[in-house]
């Protein structure tokens, strides 16, 4: 058995090239079953190509046989002449100020002092002892909860600096391997805490499984988490392909492209969704088959909410982020048309101008320019801020329409449209800078007084 389990750990090194001759290594131990078999099977490899080992103990402090578990490493450190390192940190504190359960906050503190510690060694590999029966128990686990292939790829056996030299061994050959060596180990209670979904599939899943289906569950799942993630990984690279065409930057905005999401198989359109949400906030956790479902079958004009405070809308065929509203803009000016028109609030100036009309046809631009029947007019001019319920008659239009509309059909961005100033003669409006003029106060043929806004 001895044998067996040092070649496959030999094995699984080379396959996944994991360690090189003379590497440093820092064991994240905490005394327990897998870790204890991760140090040994590492001692007896290092006689032959020669690691410098390292011993890093994370306390989380949250039983009562911590302080004895640390003791055993200790010990264990000075019995071999390892250098270990030892952290303590309140994860219980930790967990409540980022309002995660106390599983995840562990982990997160853990591997954050790994890492640091691996940085102060010098460029040291990561050693976890994960095994393949974490890795069929992770894969139950993310199968109940209904994960895609790449959750169900589960634990991978290199992740940057992070190796798993164990994660073609099952945790019960490890135990015979230590009994048989006559190596010591700590037994952490927590394992037997039914509570815990993880426990509950070891301690009854697994076992009612090998008894009454299949008694080789484990390597069964191991190998089908194995065949997912490569597979997965081929499926990736074309996702990631496919995203450069359909995630555009622009003025520092992440926009998704609908129309190049549409034309994709729907398997690839998920994992450009799941490439854009994991360029906007960073990682896909949180983030679930129906978040990625929802976006890609936005509508236009509507928006979805995404996990912690991010929402994603779709106008004029891109998807973005949706910023946090600002407070609305209020302002209100009265214009005599002669001086120029300064609006602070918006950084825009205006200049106003009486001609006389001419045999010259008019350049009429909406975005900068409005010609108005003089006549017509009324000053001084109210320059304001859009309001709820505003409503006119667009040049060419057949009737009155609420402006909300009008800006919604011409495309103009929510975040665009209290930048745009409306005037007013006479309690009417008479141009909105972007949209066309009034019908009422329209140059027309008699029309020999013109009035000309110009966006300066």
């Amino acid at each position: 058995m001895s044998r067996i389990i040092q070649e496959t750990f030999k094995k699984t090194i080379r396959e996944y090239n994991l360690l090189e001759k003379k590497d440093k290594i820092l064991i994240a131990y905490s005394g327990g079953l897998d870790s204890t078999g991760l140090l040994s099977l590492l001692l007896e490899l290092r006689k032959e190509w020669a690691f410098r080992l390292f011993l890093g103990h994370f306390n989380h402090k949250l039983r009562q046989s911590a302080e004895d578990d640390e003791d055993f490493v200790n010990q264990v450190a000075q019995k071999f002449s390892i250098p270990l390192f030892v952290d303590h940190k309140n994860v219980r504190n930790y967990a409540q100020s980022k309002r995660i359960n106390l599983e995840e906050a562990g982990r997160e503190l853990r591997y954050d002092f790994l890492k640091k510690t691996a940085l102060e060694i010098g460029k040291a590999k990561i050693a976890t002892a994960h095994t393949m029966t974490d890795q069929a128990e992770t894969f139950l686990m993310r199968l109940m909860r209904g994960s895609g292939l790449r959750g169900l790829g589960g634990i991978f056996p290199v992740k940057g600096e992070i190796i798993r030299p164990l994660i073609q061994i099952e945790r019960e050959e490890i135990e015979l391997f230590l009994k048989k060596k006559k190596m010591p180990f700590r037994i952490d209670e927590t394992n037997f805490d039914r509570r815990f979904l993880r426990n509950r599939i070891r301690l009854e899943l697994i076992p009612y499984i090998r008894e009454n289906y299949e008694p080789q569950i484990i390597s069964q799942l191991g190998r089908t988490a194995s065949i997912i993630r490569e597979e997965n990984v081929f499926l990736e690279k074309i996702g990631k392909e496919k995203a450069r065409g359909a995630i555009l930057r622009k003025n520092n905005q992440h926009l998704l492209d609908s129309k190049s999401l549409s034309s994709l198989p729907k398997a690839l359109a998920r994992r450009v969704v799941q490439e854009f949400i994991s360029d906007l906030k960073g990682d896909l956790r949180e983030i679930s088959f129906e978040d990625v479902e929802s976006v890609l079958n936005l509508k236009e004009g509507k928006e979805r909410p995404i996990k912690k405070d991010i929402a994603l809308r779709r106008e004029q065929g891109l998807i973005f982020l949706k910023k946090k509203p600002h407070p609305k803009i209020r302002y209100e000016y009265s214009w005599n048309g002669k001086s120029p028109l300064e609006i602070r609030e918006l950084k825009l100036r205006f200049m106003g101008k009486r001609i006389k009309r001419g045999k010259s046809p008019l350049r009429f631009d909406d975005n900068t320019t409005a010609f108005l029947d003089l006549d017509k007019l009324r000053f001084p001019l109210l320059v304001r801020s859009r309001q709820d319920g505003d409503r006119y008659r667009p040049l060419g239009a057949p009737g009155m329409k609420k402006l909300k509309e009008i800006m919604r059909a011409k495309r103009i961005p929510l975040t665009e449209r209290e930048r745009r100033p409306v005037f007013l003669s006479g309690g009417e409006i008479v141009w909105i800078l972007g949209l066309p003029v009034s019908e009422k106060f329209k140059v027309q043929e008699g029309s020999g007084n013109i009035f000309v806004i110009n966006k300066l």
